[in-house]
């Protein structure tokens, strides 16, 4: 599974469908963002994923984590937010088998 890079200029739309789609293929995404911005567009496709996610009975939860990226010779501090299917979820709908998620997740 692929990780999301997410940017400032990052289209949350086209973001927000990436994570519904690997949540839908692989019942888990990751997404990455560094900086005010890129996790400001993270954010806004997380909820708008979870949007197109409730239409097929998946809800998600989230934990949003910290992360060390290296880029060229610095070392940034990234958010990195893992997203699972909640225990609510309904996979049968769409085809997909049933996952059993974290218990420690929040819902969203």
């Amino acid at each position: 599974m692929d990780l999301i890079k997410v940017s400032a200029t990052s289209r949350t739309a086209a973001v927000a469908g990436a994570i519904a789609r690997i949540v839908r293929e692989h019942h888990r995404a990751e997404v990455q963002a560094i900086g005010a911005g890129a996790v400001n567009q993270a954010m806004k496709a997380l909820i708008l994923a979870t949007g197109y996610l409730r239409n097929d009975g998946i809800y998600v939860t989230f934990v949003p984590e910290f992360a060390d990226v290296t880029i060229g010779d610095n070392v940034r501090t990234a958010i990195k937010l893992v997203i699972e299917p909640s225990a609510d979820s309904n996979f049968s709908s769409s085809g997909l088998s049933t996952h059993t998620p974290r218990a420690d997740l929040p819902q969203v």
